[in-house]
C-alpha cells in the first residue's frame, strides 16, 4: 500500500480542508512522513521565535499616530523578556514612573484602549493598527469619548485595570499578542472589562480572540468589539454577566 492510499484512507482525511488542526497526516511506517514533521518543527520554530521577537513600541506609536491617534508609551514591572516569562504578576503592574506618566492623563472617559506585545510581538505589530483603523471609526461615530491610547511593553492583560483606574475610564479594552500555537504564531487578543480597576479577574472580562486574517477576521472582530463595548457601557456589566448574543437576539426578532 502506497502513501498516497494511506492518507486517503484516512477517516479524517475529508475533513483536512476545514481546520487548520493536524489530523489525517498519513504515516510512513510507524512514523510521520518526513515533510509533516519538518512542517511541525518549522511551526514550532515560528512559534518560538513570536514569544521571543522584539517589540517595538516606539515605531507602533508612530504608525498610530499617522492614523490620527493619540498616544504614549509606558512600561511594566518588567524590562525583558525573560523576567516575563518568570514572572507573570509584574507584568500586571506599571512601573513607578509610568505611573506618574499616566497620572497627567486623567480624565473621566468611556474607554481606554492598552497595547501590548504579550507573548506575540508580531501579532501586535500585524494586526493591532489594522483593527484600530475599523474599530475606531464605529466608536467616534457613535459619540465615544476615548483616552489616548496606552502601549505597555511587557505587559500581562490586567494592566489594563490599573491603568483604566488611574486614567478614570469607564471601560477598558487591551489588545494583546496571544500565546502562540503551531501554525498561529499571529494571533491577537482582545480583552475588555468594565469598571476597570485592580483586583478584577479574568471572569470580569470578556475575551475575543485569534484576530488575524486566517482567523476571526479585523471586520469581524471590530464589530464583535464594537457590540460588547456597547452593551458593557449601557449596562454597566462585562465578563460572565455580559454575552455576545446578537445571533439570538436576531432569531428572536424574525420570530415576532
Amino acid at each position: 500500500m502506497t502513501k498516497k492510499d494511506v492518507t486517503e484512507q484516512d477517516a479524517w482525511h475529508d475533513l483536512k480542508c476545514f481546520t487548520f488542526a493536524r489530523i489525517a497526516l498519513g504515516r510512513a511506517g510507524g512514523s510521520l512522513r518526513t515533510n509533516d514533521w519538518l512542517d511541525f518543527k518549522l511551526a514550532h520554530a515560528k512559534a518560538r521565535d513570536a514569544v521571543h521577537e522584539a517589540f517595538n513600541s516606539e515605531a507602533l506609536l508612530d504608525d498610530l499616530r499617522c492614523d490620527g491617534q493619540e498616544g504614549l508609551v509606558l512600561e511594566s514591572q518588567i524590562k525583558d523578556k525573560a523576567n516575563y516569562l518568570r514572572w507573570p504578576d509584574l507584568g500586571r503592574c506599571l512601573d513607578a514612573s509610568s505611573k506618574d506618566k499616566l497620572k497627567k492623563y486623567a480624565q473621566t472617559v468611556d474607554l481606554v484602549i492598552v497595547v501590548s506585545d504579550g507573548l506575540s510581538a508580531r501579532a501586535v505589530h500585524m494586526h493591532s493598527r489594522k483593527l484600530l483603523a475599523i474599530l475606531m471609526p464605529k466608536l467616534e461615530q457613535a459619540g465615544w469619548s476615548i483616552a489616548p491610547i496606552v502601549i505597555v511593553r511587557f505587559a500581562r492583560v490586567a494592566v489594563e485595570d490599573e491603568i483604566g483606574s488611574v486614567i478614570g475610564a469607564k471601560l477598558a479594552l487591551m489588545l494583546i499578542g496571544e500565546r502562540p500555537g503551531l501554525g498561529s504564531a499571529d494571533s491577537l487578543g482582545a480583552y475588555l472589562v468594565c469598571d476597570p480597576k485592580v483586583g478584577n479577574t479574568d471572569a470580569d472580562r470578556n475575551c475575543v480572540s485569534n484576530i488575524r486574517p486566517v482567523g476571526l477576521t479585523y471586520e469581524a472582530a471590530a464589530e464583535t468589539l464594537f457590540y460588547l463595548l456597547s452593551m458593557a457601557k449601557m449596562r454597566n456589566v462585562s465578563g460572565v454577566i455580559l454575552k455576545d448574543d446578537r445571533i439570538q437576539t436576531k432569531a428572536a426578532l424574525e420570530l415576532k
